[in-house]
């Protein structure tokens, strides 16, 4: 086993150590009768993330460590964005707009209003998110053709990076741990994850 290989092993061990279930069979099914959409909808994701990204910068102006993560990775969902965009342009895609999926709404809903709760709450609800993207690719690369699986592949070490960014930062805003309020927002996920969906989305439950 290569070193990069050995380091991304350890780093989906502590994913799927950190998640609370690993994604239903049923929705990597559903991926793969929809892989169209699936390229689509991951695309949007990618604009979220890089957005999110540099809205926390314009509001967090005096947090120097994370002013300097989420440039880092702002930059690189804008790139993993224009990687899925010349995919889907390959494939002659038509890409488009999306309602999206009711998984980051369930999270966000949950946020308190004021900091530094709110600080904590966000980046734990990104640490989450990262953290499920870097799982649904691993997942997917098995069942996938060998452009896209390698593409997914290369995928896993950054996002395992941002999940472990976004809850160093969450500890940083909280002063000490935040297991008590990770554990809400896990439950929450776990929700959203196994309970099936009316639409398929990357980050959507099961289609029936």
């Amino acid at each position: 086993m290569t070193q990069k290989t050995d380091s991304i092993t350890k780093a989906l061990q502590d994913i799927h150590d950190f998640l609370p279930c690993v994604t239903p069979k049923q929705w990597i099914d559903n991926a793969l009768a929809n892989q169209d959409l699936m390229l689509i909808d991951h695309a949007h994701c990618e604009k979220k993330a890089a957005s999110t990204a540099l809205s926390l910068m314009y509001r967090y102006v005096d947090n120097s460590d994370l002013l300097n993560k989420m440039s880092r990775l702002a930059r690189e969902e804008l790139r993993h964005f224009e990687q899925v965009l010349a995919i889907i342009d390959k494939r002659s895609i038509a890409y488009c707009h999306l309602t999206p999926a009711r998984y980051a709404a369930g999270l966000r809903k949950e946020v308190r209003t004021d900091d530094p709760g709110r600080l904590v709450d966000v980046m734990i609800v990104g640490a989450i998110i990262e953290a499920r993207s870097c799982e649904r690719f691993a997942a997917l690369v098995p069942f996938l053709d060998d452009e896209l699986a390698d593409f997914y592949g290369s995928l896993l070490k950054s996002e395992a990076r941002h999940y472990r960014d976004y809850l160093a930062l969450a500890v940083q805003a909280n002063k000490g741990p935040v297991d008590e309020r990770l554990a809400d927002f896990i439950a929450i996920e776990k929700q959203l994850i196994l309970e099936p969906d009316t639409e398929f989305r990357f980050h959507s439950g099961p289609i029936a």
